[in-house]
């Protein structure tokens, strides 16, 4: 896949004066279309003063799946913790995603009044593309998401002690039957002892889904670090 393909994006326009953004990535096999219809049903996530942008990645053969075609961020050898990750697949999305960062600083958003984030596959691009590629950004979440054992990110978040990182949001269900709580839990302690600073909520009793609560926990987080412009911190 080119760096240079262009994604398909689903927006959530801001209904005051757009002052932040939020790019928020799908899971595995699905579209920001779907993201964002499953988003609207569950909680009410719209801002004031932020844009979401929900992008679909494009349908590549996925090992996985046999090598079927489906919406996924970057190929995977496997679903596992203990395998290598796929970083020319990675690396590739890193390129095309940036292109959002780039529009949104190019409409006026400093990349300090952007967030990424996103649910399982997503969640761990997010990781990916603010840590190692826009560690400018205003803070980066992940929900039932998890990183490999050996991803490249806790590197690189270690080579940063002493520069401003963004902050980790994450949440995940005790009860998640594909990626497990413990891959997520364990994800979030290697990236805190790398130097990140890391939320992590457990919600109980909840498989590999959203829901009402943790949406909630995101938007009161979202909130925090993209207030209205008349009450963030002023920048040099």
């Amino acid at each position: 896949m080119a760096a240079s393909q262009k994604l398909h994006r689903c927006v959530v326009s801001q209904t005051g004066k757009h002052s932040a953004s939020i790019i928020f990535l799908h899971g595995s096999g699905d579209t920001g279309l779907g993201l964002r219809a499953w988003v609207r049903d569950t909680f009410h996530l719209a801002f004031p003063h932020i844009r979401i942008i929900y992008p679909t990645a494009p349908a590549r053969p996925y090992t996985p799946m046999q090598g079927a075609l489906s919406n996924v961020w970057f190929d995977r050898h496997q679903i596992s913790r203990d395998c290598s990750e796929h970083l020319e697949s990675v690396d590739d999305m890193c390129s095309t995603l940036g292109s959002i960062l780039h529009d949104e600083v190019q409409a006026g958003i400093p990349k300090h009044r952007i967030i990424i984030g996103g649910f399982s596959m997503g969640g761990a691009m997010a990781l990916h593309l603010a840590c190692r590629n826009h560690p400018e950004v205003g803070g980066v979440f992940a929900l039932s998401s998890f990183l490999n054992k050996d991803s490249v990110v806790y590197q690189a978040v270690d080579d940063r002690k002493g520069h401003p990182l963004p902050e980790l949001f994450q949440c995940h269900g005790s009860s998640d039957e594909l990626v497990l709580h413990e891959w997520g839990e364990q994800t979030g302690a290697l990236l805190r002892k790398a130097g990140m600073s890391v939320s992590f909520h457990t919600l109980p009793g909840l498989h590999h889904q959203l829901c009402a609560p943790e949406l909630e926990l995101l938007r009161a987080w979202l909130l925090r670090k993209l207030p209205p412009e008349e009450h963030s911190e002023t920048r040099a």
